[in-house]
């Protein structure tokens, strides 16, 4: 049974919502989101189903969700890693792998988030004929990648590197040439240039955008270029808490997808919510919701199950009654 027991309100940041539809009753509801950066009943509209084999396994610990998110980029990077040299010169132009990770961390710390990395890339078991994966971290800054090379000095048999993204632009290119997969460990906004440089030099080989600084919303500011650019790395691993309160209640949830077998196109997006002592899926959809409309999804599922809307209905109902119209 999957819980959001090992969330600690270290995980929260809030943000404010209001009614999503008009209605004569004010309504002040408000959804609380994992941070990044730090680390049962039914309606025509909203149908919970149950947690069970055939929906998505939500993680019930800390090191379940750094396991699951290990899994699915390895077995994603797996494919792409043991063709791009048969595939290369065979058609004109190869679409580039980029995969996009996001797990929740206790603090952004550079002990925090050089463990993760250790944790996720330290030996991660990506299956390929010939010479082992070699992997090349880029970090947004020195200190992390200094904080990074202290901790995956534990393996000496490590095949990764570490490299930070600003020392990159006086840098020789030749440095992109040893590694198999680049990864963007923690970027910040202000780098997407810098990024997209890289990429487009590190192709045909895939790159990965682990935990990036900025919130997903903030993806609409940025140019068409750059928006093109972020958008164009498939989500492959992604869990962040919610918390809905309401003024009589409140409930917490979470927007989870998870790529399994490798398989990206097929995996769904899902939203959870805590029900009793089970979490259980309100809503699935094809593409990333936004914030606006994971909320309008809490905000309905609280709405049908709120005295205030409950009772709002039964007046409406009995004045229809007596006046006779309806």
């Amino acid at each position: 049974m999957a819980s959001l027991s090992f969330l600690t309100s270290n995980y929260f940041h809030s943000i404010q919502f209001s009614n999503p539809s008009s209605s004569s009753f004010n309504k002040h509801y408000q959804v609380t989101c994992i941070s990044l950066k730090a680390s049962s009943s039914s309606s025509s509209s909203l149908r919970c189903i149950n947690s069970s084999l055939s929906s998505p396994n939500l993680p019930n610990s800390k090191d379940e969700a750094i396991q699951q998110a290990k899994t699915s980029i390895s077995t994603t990077l797996e494919k792409p890693l043991n063709n791009s040299t048969k595939l290369v010169g065979k058609f004109k132009k190869l679409k580039q792998p980029k995969f996009r990770v996001e797990i929740p961390l206790i603090d952004d710390s550079p002990d925090s988030i050089s463990q993760l990395a250790l944790d996720i890339f330290g030996n991660i078991p990506i299956k390929r004929k010939g010479s082992p994966i070699r992997v090349l971290l880029l970090w947004p800054n020195p200190r992390l990648r200094e904080a990074a090379t202290v901790a995956f000095k534990s393996q000496s048999d490590s095949k990764v590197e570490h490299f930070d993204i600003p020392s990159l632009q006086n840098s020789d290119p030749r440095i992109l040439n040893s590694a198999d997969v680049a990864v963007f460990f923690v970027p910040e906004v202000s780098q997407l240039d810098l990024i997209r440089t890289v990429s487009d030099a590190f192709y045909p080989r895939p790159v990965v955008m682990f935990n990036p600084k900025w919130a997903f919303e903030e993806e609409g500011n940025l140019d068409d270029d750059l928006a093109g650019f972020v958008s164009s790395f498939e989500v492959v691993y992604c869990f962040i808490g919610l918390e809905v309160r309401g003024l009589l209640s409140k409930r917490k949830g979470v927007v989870f997808r998870c790529v399994r077998d490798g398989v990206v196109s097929g995996e769904k997006w899902n939203v959870f919510v805590e029900e009793g002592e089970e979490m259980k899926v309100v809503t699935t959809l094809k593409a990333r919701p936004t914030i606006v409309e994971v909320e309008n999804v809490l905000y309905n599922l609280m709405a049908v199950n709120s005295p205030i809307t409950k009772s709002a209905k039964f007046i409406k109902g009995l004045v229809s009654n007596v006046t006779g119209r309806k």
